[in-house]
């Protein structure tokens, strides 16, 4: 006995199972991926070539392509080459394929020209779960994770980062000439002609470099944003938390369930902020879940007056903090929220005592916005800590009662936005472990939002497998 397990012979003859049938167990979520697929119309979502050619070679069904990439993104095999790989040497796929094995370029084109359907199919799985009961939405986080694009920071180019680079390379030059005037001076023979001729080469290639840099300045001329990806023309150049790291990317947008973490509904931008993005995102999850009323919790970031009257318009109730955009707080001065507002007598009361009363309305940047102040502040014991000016001036805008039923909404409960945090961060962190550093393959936005819509069905997928599990999710799948 050498004292170890001892594997199988290799030239020992094996009896494997007659049927791949055997090889796949009744709750494997490869069941679920195929039932799935088999159960939707593909018709209806808009997949090419749903209808055999009449002449040609014949193509392979576009479930079999979609079962083939559900597959791949559930078990971190994004890839085309991989699934090719894969499809043969990989039983469960064999027996979700058929034994059929796509070349990488069927796969990737099926990719690639289906992207609108792939999104709709991501879409109908999130009604199945609302329609099983699973997907309730009494509550919705949303929130904003930024994705890194295939483009690295030295392929975008903006005003800013041009005009940096040619100062840079300028700086170079001078100091190269400097050299060459310095062994000019002080050397002799061969070797001051090897260095100079050296220098002057370098010279020229910076030169043809800041003319490049020029060039690119002027056709930034032409850019919406005023940026410029060479690699993926639509990522953008990302602002992170962390000083000094940002990326160029994709800015990825989510709905969250508070209650099972399913991501309702989902987008991807490629702008850097999340202003503009509370309303849309909101309503489209009360159309997906079909509610008349709904509640959204959501980060500072989301805050605009706009999009919060927006939702209020439309039946959701918003809940976010409000940011701190003036800097009189660490200046040990007073701020707009130590001025209370009395409703009954359209006031405002100071922290001395006194009275702000209505003065006129204006607008401001689209918004109907009024204006309190006090004749007294010149006298007032406080005005140091208050303003610099003659009077303190309180603007309020004429829907600031949404603002403050939002601040009442997380003073009575603030572990609301804890909840938001535990919700929608842990979908995007686990996307970004499958992804892996790279985040994102494709390039274009429209490409990106495809792969993405992948990324969000293999997670809603492994979600709902591990609420209910796999033979209770198979059998409420069927309509």
């Amino acid at each position: 006995m050498s004292g170890y397990i001892e594997g199988t012979d290799r030239g020992q003859m094996t009896l494997f199972p007659d049927r791949l049938e055997d090889w796949v167990s009744e709750d494997n979520p490869v069941r679920v991926v195929d039932l799935f697929v088999d159960e939707i119309d593909l018709v209806e979502l808009g997949f090419g070539r749903t209808v055999p050619a009449a002449t040609g070679r014949p193509g392979y069904r576009p479930t079999v392509l979609l079962k083939l990439f559900i597959y791949g993104y559930l078990n971190r095999v994004p890839s085309s080459r991989a699934l090719e790989r894969e499809a043969g040497r990989n039983v469960e796929l064999m027996w979700l394929t058929g034994r059929l094995a796509p070349d990488h370029k069927t796969i990737a084109d099926f990719r690639r020209d289906n992207g609108p359907a792939i999104r709709k199919t991501c879409a109908r799985f999130v009604e199945l779960c609302r329609r099983i009961g699973v997907l309730k939405g009494d509550c919705i986080a949303i929130d904003g994770s930024k994705f890194k694009a295939v483009n690295n920071r030295d392929k975008n180019f903006s005003k800013g980062k041009i005009a940096s680079r040619i100062a840079h390379l300028e700086a170079s030059i001078d100091r190269y000439l400097k050299e060459m005037v310095r062994i000019d001076q002080q050397e002799e023979g061969k070797v001051r002609a090897e260095k100079i001729d050296n220098l002057a080469q370098r010279s020229d290639r910076i030169r043809q470099e800041i003319q490049r840099l020029q060039d690119m300045d002027r056709a930034l001329k032409d850019a919406p944003d005023s940026q410029i990806s060479l690699t993926d023309p639509d990522a953008r150049s990302m602002a992170t938390s962390a000083r000094g790291s940002g990326f160029v990317g994709y800015n990825v947008q989510a709905a969250a369930d508070t209650e099972t973490h399913l991501i309702v509904t989902h987008d991807v931008i490629n702008a850097g902020h999340d202003r503009e993005q509370l309303s849309p995102m909101a309503s489209e999850a009360k159309a997906v879940l079909g509610c008349d009323e709904m509640r959204v919790v959501a980060d500072k970031g989301y805050f605009s007056g706009r999009e919060i009257l927006a939702c209020h318009e439309d039946g959701i109730t918003t809940t976010l903090p409000r940011p701190e955009t003036s800097g009189n707080r660490k200046k040990d001065m007073y701020v707009k929220a130590d001025f209370a507002y009395e409703a009954d007598a359209d006031v405002y009361r100071c922290p001395a005592g006194q009275t702000l009363t209505y003065r006129y309305t204006t607008e401001e940047k689209g918004l109907m916005v009024r204006r309190y102040w006090a004749s007294v502040c010149q006298t007032c014991p406080l005005k140091a800590r208050c303003t610099t000016g003659k009077q303190r001036r309180i603007t309020r805008w004429e829907h600031e009662h949404l603002v403050e039923a939002m601040h009442d909404r997380i003073s009575r409960d603030p572990a609301l936005m804890g909840l938001r945090r535990s919700t929608v961060e842990h979908p995007f962190g686990t996307i970004k472990a499958w992804m892996g550093a790279t985040h994102f393959r494709m390039r274009t936005l429209k490409n990106v939002r495809t792969e993405m819509a992948f990324h969000v069905l293999a997670y809603n997928i492994k979600r709902m497998i591990s609420l209910i599990g796999v033979r209770a999710l198979l059998a409420a799948i069927p309509a």
